[in-house]
Formats: structure tokens, C-alpha cells, sequence
């Protein structure tokens, strides 16, 4: 009795490919949802050193202080004259600023003067396993920020 010959694939076959390509959205899919958080983290410290860059321009143009209030227990920060922004809440805020610039256990501010300086500080934003500082020289007021490697 001649064999004749069948076209397609067997069941194994079958399963062995449906699991590779679930292993391959898997890593797809945490490498996208990474770079998702890489994004929302960037973001957040964007604005948070443009309100900042906003306030010191704010000193020196009104020839007053101004500060910028941040309260970490809410996840707030508000530049003068601005509206109050709120950062998601899987990110959190921790404040170094001078002693006298602390309002409470929870919040404080970062202050500049008319002729550019500040008191200083440093702002970590965390998300998850990433860390974004910026940084206020005290002497220049000037607004830097950086990725720290945890």
C-alpha cells in the first residue's frame, strides 16, 4: 500500500510557534511599557525645571522674590502665578532645600532673588527604579537635571 504524502503542519508544530511568539510580545511588551515610564519620568522633570526656569525669570523681570512651592505628601508643585500641577501618582517627590525655605514636614520651597540667585536645592523624582535630580546652584539659580544611576 503506497503512502501517500500530507501537507501542513503537525499539532507540536503548531504549539511550538504560538509560544514563541507569546515569549516575543512579552518582551515586547515590558520593553514598550520601560520606555513608557522613560517618557513620563522625562516629562514630568521637564516641566518641573521649566517652572522653576519660569520662577527665576519671574524674580529677576519684577525685580522681587519668587518661589516655587512644592508639597511632596500631594505630589504638587506651584510656580508663582501658575496653575497648581500634579505629577501621577506612581511618582514621588523628595525636597532638599535650605532649612528656612521648609514650610513643613511635607513641603518648601525653592526662592529667588532679583538678581538671579536662589537658595538653593536639590528635587529627586523617582518612578519605579528611575531617579531624575534637579539641581538650583544657590549662587546662580541656575536649573540643571540629570538621571542618577540607582
Amino acid at each position: 500500500m503506497p503512502r501517500t504524502r500530507q501537507h501542513g503542519f503537525t499539532l507540536i508544530e503548531l504549539v511550538a510557534v504560538i509560544v514563541l511568539i507569546g515569549i516575543a510580545l512579552s518582551v515586547v511588551s515590558l520593553s514598550f511599557s520601560k520606555s513608557m515610564s522613560s517618557a513620563k519620568i522625562q516629562a514630568a522633570t521637564r516641566d518641573l525645571v521649566a517652572a522653576l526656569r519660569y520662577t527665576r525669570g519671574q524674580a529677576i523681570v519684577t525685580g522681587k522674590q519668587a518661589a516655587l512651592d512644592l508639597d511632596i505628601q500631594s505630589n504638587t508643585y506651584q510656580a508663582p502665578g501658575r496653575p497648581l500641577m500634579k505629577l501621577p501618582k506612581d511618582m514621588h517627590l523628595v525636597l532638599l532645600t535650605a532649612d528656612s525655605e521648609q514650610t513643613s514636614t511635607t513641603s518648601g520651597r525653592i526662592r529667588f532673588f532679583p538678581d538671579g540667585a536662589s537658595t538653593g536645592g536639590h528635587i529627586s523624582v523617582r518612578l519605579g527604579e528611575r531617579e531624575w535630580r534637579i539641581n538650583v546652584s544657590w549662587l546662580t539659580g541656575e536649573v540643571t537635571r540629570e538621571e542618577t544611576a540607582k
